[in-house]
């Protein structure tokens, strides 16, 4: 996020895109809804009409996959009209005129027809967005997970850029993170292209610091591979090993009979995690991980706040700190790693290296927590980012984008569109809430969302059962009909195996620079299943 929770409270206005807080961040939209009964406005961009949008001001029902076509032509309308921050531009961003080149060919008409909806709500939104103060644009997964992710978040971060609304408080572009350490995780090098700190691999001069410091000779020059990248070179050979800790694999990426086969052709297989899940079944070796409740150490939430983590118990059996087990797997292949807590390795390493996180040490983070950039020792933390316009790179750039449809469009054979997520109830793969019975019994089945009229043009009830299939799979599930999605979509979560959404969605399709799938846009069918006779049954 470039800006923080904390400014929720006094912001006029929010659009938030591609995004479901009130199911997948709860805590975040309570934030948001207290803000919204204080009087600050709020649109709502989603092919969804879930609870977030009784809410909202405006809902924005697009179809899937459309963002681009509907944020350039909010700033076709925005800079034909002379609506945009002219001065913000002017003084703190550059590229402005291939930008307006761009966005010339996308009127509010035509994009319209591509989005499903009326030139109306497309100018009425770019006047909204135009008369506020400032506002919070929000988005999560619904916006990065397709092939166009990057073009996505470009589109955003342009159209913020055009409004003014980067650099100053109850603004900016707020990625709200899926898990409580996502953030954490990518700003320790999770990232295949970066070292610890966001600094790059490529970089002949930062790999020097960094071997220097770790005490090796040299370090890989080249980026890493990708997650898609890693499990399709299992069958080919060119990836031998896989350590897996912390992610049921088997489950959450998309069409999982390709990840299984992937997966059976690793030679060998590690995976480090608190249960057995899907994805140890394949496993040479299991290692048993201490539950986030069961360490210390630090996570580093949406808003770059790094706070700390303190035990509540100890881990049961053999479980141990994840850092204690890659401490130990170094010392057999002959490295003496010197830190031996998670305050040692923070203070002593992470701090010394990542110039964003130099301030930030154990003692400074006993409350509160602090938000990087934390330079210093004195700084205080960084509320929000890019202040009075002054970008990492100096002036903000402007990156024109084209609308490309979704890698997987509707046919006769396949006809919907089959939309996925999470569910308030359960988190991810059910690996840690698939073990409490309470909330087992809150949520025990995922059902299919279909809209009233494809419902009954299938002929099918309210729970009935039925077929969902793709061109990959098929699963047998309840039927759940809602005024959520619209017609032509159905949606589905990924918590339950067996009627996993990913067993149907699209393992091919990757966005071209990040390599994230398509998870939000597969094209499916959904079958009544038939009665069979007596005598197939007796068969």
């Amino acid at each position: 996020m470039t800006n923080s929770f904390a400014e929720f409270e006094k912001a006029s206005m929010f659009l938030v895109i591609g995004s479901n807080m009130s199911q997948a961040h709860p805590v975040a939209a309570t934030f948001l809804k207290n803000a919204v009964s204080k009087g600050a406005k709020l649109v709502v961009v989603d092919p969804r009409k879930h609870e977030l949008v009784n809410y909202a001001d405006q809902h924005v029902q697009l179809k899937s996959g459309t963002d681009v076509a509907l944020l350039n032509a909010l700033m076709h309308v925005l800079i034909r009209e002379g609506l945009y921050d002219h001065e913000f531009v002017t003084e703190h961003c550059e590229n402005f005129d291939a930008l307006w080149d761009k966005v010339r060919e996308y009127s509010s008409e035509w994009a319209a027809e591509k989005c499903g909806i009326t030139s109306g709500e497309i100018v009425q939104l770019a006047h909204t967005l135009a008369e506020a103060d400032s506002a919070m644009l929000c988005y999560t997964l619904g916006l990065t997970e397709h092939v166009t992710g990057t073009d996505n978040v470009l589109s955003v971060a342009n159209l913020q850029m055009l409004l003014g609304n980067m650099g100053k408080r109850s603004a900016g572009v707020n990625p709200l993170r899926g898990q409580n350490n996502v953030q954490g995780a990518c700003d320790m090098a999770a990232s295949p292209n970066v070292l610890p700190g966001y600094v790059k691999v490529v970089n002949p001069e930062v790999r020097e610091r960094f071997a220097k410091f770790w005490k090796v000779d040299s370090l890989p020059a080249l980026e890493g591979f990708k997650m898609p990248e890693m499990f399709e070179g299992l069958p080919e050979g060119k990836v031998r090993g896989l350590w897996i800790f912390g992610e049921n694999v088997a489950n959450t990426e998309p069409d999982i009979r390709k990840i299984e086969h992937e997966l059976e052709s690793a030679e060998f297989l590690v995976v480090q995690d608190i249960f057995h899940n899907e994805t140890t079944r394949f496993a040479d070796v299991i290692l048993p991980a201490a539950a986030w409740g069961e360490k210390d150490g630090t996570f580093t939430n949406s808003e770059r706040r790094v706070n700390r983590v303190r035990a509540v118990s100890s881990a049961p059996g053999e479980a141990k700190q994840d850092w204690w087990i890659f401490k130990q797997i170094a010392k057999r292949f002959g490295y003496e790693w010197e830190s031996d807590s998670a305050q040692e390795i923070w203070d002593n390493e992470i701090s010394m290296l990542s110039p964003n996180l130099g301030g930030i040490k154990y003692h400074r983070i006993e409350n509160d927590g602090l938000q990087w950039p934390c330079l210093d020792e004195n700084h205080p933390g960084t509320e929000y980012l890019h202040k009075d316009g002054n970008f990492t790179r100096g002036k903000g750039l402007f990156n024109a984008v084209d609308w490309r449809p979704p890698a997987e469009v509707t046919d006769e054979e396949y006809p919907l569109i089959l939309g996925t997520g999470r569910r308030l109830h359960h988190y991810h793969t059910r690996t840690q809430t698939g073990n409490s019975e309470g909330i087992n019994d809150l949520m025990s089945e995922e059902k299919v969302d279909i809209s009233h009229c494809d419902a009954r043009n299938l002929g099918i009830e309210h729970n009935e059962m039925v077929h969902v299939s793709s061109r990959r799979g098929q699963v047998k599930i309840r039927a759940n009909i809602t005024d959520e999605v619209p017609h032509g979509m159905v949606w589905m979560s990924f918590h339950f195996r067996e009627s996993n959404a990913n067993w149907l969605t699209n393992g091919n399709a990757f966005d071209p620079v990040t390599m994230t799938a398509e998870y939000k846009v597969a094209a499916v069918r959904v079958d009544k299943i038939q009665a069979q006779s007596s005598e197939q049954e007796i068969a």
